[in-house]
């Protein structure tokens, strides 16, 4: 257990021959060195080909970039040529993600799983369930064709001038590094239908975002230059999140073709490892 290696390294000789029949794969085949999900996610998004798109990161290296894997929780991967210390960002980890570069990663422990929670708790939720049922929709598209329907002529993003919420519900990670902390709404009223689980669904996506924009404002206070933002996972299916994180942190969203960008990283390394490519960049 002393000998560590770079992901996409290979590892021994290969499968071993049990290990190979288990799987039904041939004996010897290439194993890399491996990575956790949200670091082979960020592996597989960060380093995406952006030619023609007209963004800033288009000839700036991947420094500029950051890549967020968006699921029940999330994370924020940004490298860096020298060790940047972020306060209350994890890191700066060597070669934790990308080989030859330190990582520094943010996160927010409750991200998917706080949508849900806000809107399978709340007293309208059977009626949105029946009506997107009905529509042969998800809920989550329901509910954005439904901030349609009432945001009338203003950007949707303004239906919730007077909600606010703090989203800090299972503590919070990063900046603040606080796991005592809790969620807070504010401007609830009375009213108890489909309208109002609408605008707190909204306003939980947009404090989510925010959330977002303090992290990339640690980073960037600490010496990151961030220009572009590289979503993934769950959540970046979700068209309201994803422009909610572009209005609010002001900088453009990419989302890759291939959006299963954890696989694509664990190809990386297989792909490194088999020896088709000389190396992870």
């Amino acid at each position: 257990g002393n000998h560590v290696l770079s992901p996409g390294e290979a590892v021994g000789k290969g499968l071993t021959a049990g290990a190979a029949q288990e799987l039904g794969l041939p004996e010897g085949i290439a194993v890399a060195a491996s990575l956790i999900d949200a670091h082979a996610g960020g592996l597989g998004v960060i380093g995406a080909d952006v030619k023609g798109h007209n963004l800033p990161c288009e000839n700036q290296p991947i420094t500029s970039r950051v890549a967020m894997i968006c699921g029940t929780s999330s994370c924020h991967m940004g490298v860096s040529e020298t060790p940047i210390f972020v306060p209350g960002v994890w890191g700066p980890y060597f070669s934790a993600m990308v080989p030859g570069l330190w990582l520094n990663e943010g996160g927010q422990s409750a991200t998917g799983k706080l949508i849900d929670h806000v809107v399978r708790g709340h007293v309208a939720f059977p009626e949105l369930e029946a009506k997107a049922e009905a529509s042969a929709h998800s809920i989550y598209t329901y509910l954005n064709s439904h901030l349609d329907l009432i945001k009338k002529s203003l950007p949707v993003g303004f239906l919730t001038v007077d909600l606010h919420v703090w989203p800090d519900f299972h503590g919070n990670r990063s900046p603040l590094t606080d796991l005592t902390l809790k969620g807070m709404v504010v401007g609830l009223t009375l009213s108890r239908g489909l309208d109002e689980l609408a605008l707190i669904y909204l306003a939980t996506i947009q404090a989510i975002a925010l959330g977002t924009r303090h992290i990339l404002e640690a980073m960037q206070a600490a010496g990151h230059e961030i220009t572009t933002l590289f979503l993934c996972g769950g959540l970046s299916k979700n068209p309201l999140f994803v422009q909610m994180h572009a209005d609010i942190t002001g900088k453009p969203v990419v989302l890759s073709k291939e959006v299963e960008s954890v696989l694509v990283g664990a190809a990386i390394l297989g792909a490194c490892a088999s020896g088709d490519f000389a190396s992870i960049q």
